[in-house]
């Protein structure tokens, strides 16, 4: 029995419950499943296929997004399923609660999901002990990509010293550090994305990287998570920000506010991000406006919206050298993951020149 066969008979069940009840299931399901060495029902795993990318050996070029293990306690759940690199997060300083339920909507028509999460996390600390005691970790099994962002009630002229604190603690488990200012559920955080504001934020992260260097002998890429959201003058300066500041990489991109793909349907006026289908095309469009300003001098790391092989393909296309999946997982299921490391399999001989 193939790995989509299976999920196509476990998601109308998961689909008959709410969506967070269906994620709090599935993810210690996934976890016990991988302690236990039973995720052979999880079919092959994609074949090697490595990519350097800022700097880092990524075993293969799809990810899983950060939002889906905010506290990362699923781990090494999500390592059985083949990716090529695992982002959790976002964490904030302390832990907070996020928003009331519910705060997550599937919209089946659009193949998509609303959520307003809010950044729900057990804080910094609690994720930092989560992510040590993974085998995943401890190991050195892969790549880990470690998301953090701001308290809802720290003040946004403060929320540099969030991603300051997050960033020390984090740093030496992590191969690599997103800063997430992009998140619709955060009052004012897309607010950082502002020149002036974007600015002040990677002139400080940016220093605070190079200590932290110095500190533990080892350099850790920092990535910047941005919106769909933006116009090609707002891309433009973004850019011209991350090449100033000589940021590592970006992730282009987080959800969407906009509505017009979901409107009159059940739940499409729900406040929160936007993501899946509705996603694939906007975030293409920014990656193009971003590799038209960067060229090869910044990787980007594309995700939005990829449901199969040839969208994945699409996000390479526009200008990403990574992908990432997170909805298209909920709607698509395991065998997403291997069908996008084989569409984008470099040929033995191409591989050699990158």
């Amino acid at each position: 029995m193939s790995d989509k066969f299976l999920y196509a008979l476990a998601r109308p069940l998961l689909f008959s419950l709410e969506p967070e009840t269906a994620h709090h299931l599935v993810l210690p399901a996934l976890r016990c499943a991988a302690r236990y060495s039973l995720t052979d029902f999880l079919g092959r795993r994609p074949a090697a296929d490595p990519r350097t990318v800022m700097g880092i050996t990524f075993p293969n070029p799809v990810g899983m997004a950060a939002g889906l293990d905010k506290d990362g306690a699923y781990i090494d759940g999500l390592a059985a399923l083949g990716f090529g690199f695992i982002e959790v997060g976002t964490v904030t300083p302390r832990a907070q609660p996020g928003n009331p339920l519910p705060r997550m909507f599937r919209l089946p028509a659009a193949s998509a999901v609303i959520n307003r999460m809010g950044f729900n996390n057990g804080g910094v600390d609690a994720f930092v002990a989560n992510v040590q005691s993974s085998r995943f970790y401890q190991e050195r099994q892969g790549v880990l990509g470690l998301n953090i962002g701001k308290n809802a009630d720290t003040p946004i002229e403060r929320a540099a010293e969030d991603y300051l604190h997050c960033l020390e603690k984090v740093y030496p488990y992590a191969s690599y550090v997103t800063v997430n200012i992009s998140s619709p559920n955060t009052k004012n955080l897309r607010q950082l994305q502002g020149a002036s504001e974007l600015d002040a934020l990677l002139s400080q992260l940016k220093s605070a990287q190079h200590r932290l260097a110095d500190r533990h002998g080892r350099y850790v890429p920092v990535a910047l998570k941005i919106a769909p959201d933006m116009d090609m003058e707002q891309v433009k300066n973004v850019a011209d920000a991350l090449l100033r500041h000589q940021i590592d990489g970006v992730i282009a991109t987080n959800t969407t506010i906009t509505r017009d793909a979901v409107k009159g349907m059940p739940h499409g006026e729900e406040a929160g991000g936007l993501s899946g289908k509705p996603v694939l095309e906007l975030s293409n469009q920014v990656i193009r406006g971003l590799k038209a300003e960067v060229g090869d001098a910044l990787p980007i790391i594309g995700v939005g919206g990829i449901f199969s092989g040839a969208d994945a393909r699409a996000k390479i296309d526009a200008g990403a050298s990574l992908v990432q999946l997170y909805t298209g997982l909920i709607y698509q299921g395991p065998a997403l993951v291997r069908e996008c490391a084989e569409a984008l399999r470099m040929p033995v001989a191409a591989s050699a020149h990158h």
